[in-house]
């Protein structure tokens, strides 16, 4: 049985090209096949080009007495509607944006500086990586989210 999730961008983030990887929200993000426009990571992995991660894991970290600033994980592009059941391959859109899922999160020892309970804690649920797949795009805050699943 085919389903449908719909949701909304509830914040965008770059990171800057500086010796702190200055971590920017940002009202909308440019994004192409190679990832966001003005990101320090931009061309560098097309597999990891955008980091989309849901409110979820937020409030998973917080009933574990884990509190987080959003942005704190990573990510590019925060939703409120989960997308971890999406396997490499399937898509899903934002805006007139459609993604392509490349691969699961992988743990980064980063997390570990937060909380040492943190990378078992979202082990599956710290988000997924996706590229731009229908060419020169812009996400912003807001946009909805349309996830299409069996």
């Amino acid at each position: 049985m085919k389903k449908n999730l719909q949701g909304k961008v509830l914040k965008l983030f770059i990171t800057k090209n500086d010796t702190n990887k200055t971590r920017i929200s940002t009202s909308h993000i440019d994004a192409d096949k190679h990832g966001i426009l003005n990101d320090k990571f931009y061309n560098k992995n097309d597999q990891r080009a955008i980091l989309i991660t849901s409110i979820q894991s937020y409030e998973m970290a917080m009933n574990n007495g884990i509190n987080l600033f959003e942005g704190a994980l990573g990510e590019n592009i925060l939703i409120d509607i989960n997308p971890y059941h999406l396997t490499t391959g399937e898509t899903l859109s934002i805006g007139s944006a459609i993604l392509q899922i490349t691969q699961n999160c992988t743990l980064c020892k980063g997390l570990t500086t937060i909380n040492s309970k943190l990378p078992k804690l979202l082990k599956n649920d710290r988000g997924i990586f996706a590229k731009i797949i229908n060419g020169n795009t812009t996400i912003k805050v807001g946009d909805s989210v349309n996830i299409h699943s069996d």
